[in-house]
């Protein structure tokens, strides 16, 4: 079979298969870090807490993210969404404030600066998190005593304490995502998120095909409905795929040139710009900024008004805002990744033109219209699936299995898994092996550009 082949291939890579194996070896310590409870905490005490997490709005995307971390107490219960956060204003400043511009064009060693920025303000958002999630995990332990015994008392120096392993494990969480980046397969952090989603959907899966069967509390449709989520599933992943592949080709021809006895250019290609060129980050970014809020309430201790709106992933405003946000920072990310003065300028130095544009600042106009354009459909249909899920629990799906059922889960489990499946097949085309797809490359994911 050829699927038998292309493992043996793979296999036979020297070192994609240490960087597998690497990828498999981190991983397996993250998993493994999710299933170590803070100190000072019973761990069958805990039902509570994953009830909770499991019913109510952000509370159920963080414990996804976190790949059930959250809901277990973990040292690793804040995730990689710490630096998500820090990430995000770090890029935001990098748009206002010139000094960090300057950094941004300085190459790697204004990379390396940036990057320690964000360590330092991912630290920061720990220190107010871990408290936020202390006080919670408090909250709803006392709230169920009456019938667990649970009661829990944290004084000051417990916090602290508990706050500085809860901020240490997201940071490890964080040096796992750049070893993994650096010596393993694909992007880290996002690997990372990925796996966590990826853990929560067997137990999703049986408790959604479980509920469906005649006799149950919430049974309705039997194992035809189960059969019909899982079409529509299919069909949404299919839409994610495309949107994720969609590719704009913009045509550039080549002058002639002779050098010596040689002919070189007079060659035809194209740019490929991508239809959602900012890939899942809209997702994470617009995803922890709708965070905020949910942070706030853990010291508020409020339930009602604006922290009670947007923590109900259930609620209109939610969903519009979070729509906004993902439209709004497509465009962000997108102006930030594609750069249409640096394609013009690239095309120039090597004598190529789109036909029927004049080269310099005519071209430059040229691809930022068709970026805009391209851009728009592209972001109103990556809100749109994001917001699935919420359509789909309107219509009976369970609560855990509605998040597979598009929104943050599918397009972050498709954008990251089609990247490392990239990744793969480029090792085994630069050793000249055939690629994963029978008929040659995976279509769309070509990052580089004609020029």
């Amino acid at each position: 079979m050829r699927f038998i082949q292309t493992l043996k291939n793979i296999w036979t890579i020297e070192e994609l298969r240490q960087r597998i194996l690497v990828t498999v070896l981190l991983v397996l310590v993250y998993r493994l870090g999710c299933y170590v409870v803070l100190p000072g905490i019973n761990p069958d005490h805990l039902a509570a807490l994953e009830k909770f997490s499991n019913d109510t709005g952000l509370m159920q995307l963080l414990n996804m993210f976190s790949g059930g971390a959250f809901s277990n107490a973990s040292i690793f219960a804040l995730g990689i969404m710490p630096y998500i956060t820090a990430s995000i204003v770090i890029q935001l400043l990098g748009m206002v404030l010139p000094s960090f511009q300057k950094m941004q064009r300085e190459g790697e060693s204004g990379h390396q600066k940036l990057t320690q920025y964000t360590r330092y303000l991912t630290v920061a958002i720990l220190c107010v998190q871990g408290p936020a999630y202390l006080f919670n995990l408090q909250h709803q332990l006392n709230y169920a005593a009456s019938t667990t015994g649970a009661s829990i008392a944290m004084s000051g120096w417990t916090i602290a304490y508990l706050t500085v392993i809860l901020a240490a494990g997201s940071m490890f969480i964080m040096w796992l995502g750049e070893r993994i980046t650096d010596r393993g397969i694909g992007n880290g952090i996002s690997f990372i998120i990925l796996v966590g989603i990826i853990a929560r959907l067997p137990h999703s899966l049986a408790y959604e095909f479980i509920s469906r069967m005649p006799g149950t509390t919430s049974g309705a449709g039997g194992l035809v409905m189960f059969i019909v989520e899982l079409v529509l599933l299919f069909a949404v992943t299919c839409g994610a795929v495309l949107l994720v592949q969609g590719t704009r080709k913009v045509p550039v021809q080549y002058a002639k040139r002779i050098v010596g006895n040689r002919q070189y250019g007079g060659a035809r290609q194209y740019i490929p710009l991508k239809v959602n060129a900012a890939g899942v980050m809209p997702i994470i970014f617009a995803q922890a900024i709708m965070f905020i809020p949910l942070t706030l309430s853990g010291f508020s201790g409020s339930g009602n008004g604006f922290f009670s709106t947007f923590s109900d992933v259930n609620g209109f405003w939610y969903n519009a805002v979070y729509f906004v946000l993902i439209v709004a920072f497509t465009y962000f990310y997108t102006a930030i990744t594609v750069n249409p003065t640096r394609i013009a300028e690239s095309l120039k130095g090597n004598n190529g033109f789109i036909p029927g544009v004049k080269p310099g600042k005519n071209t430059v106009d040229y691809l930022d219209s068709v970026m805009s354009r391209i851009t728009l459909p592209g972001s109103i249909f990556l809100g749109i699936v994001a917001v699935l899920p919420a359509f789909a629990r309107l219509f009976g799906v369970s609560a855990n299995f509605a998040q597979f059922f598009g929104g943050t889960s599918l397009l972050i489990l498709v954008g990251v898994v089609l990247d490392t499946l990239t990744q793969i097949e480029s090792h085994l085309m630069m050793h000249h092996y055939d690629g994963l797809m029978k008929d040659g490359k995976i279509k769309g994911r070509t990052t580089g550009a004609a020029y």
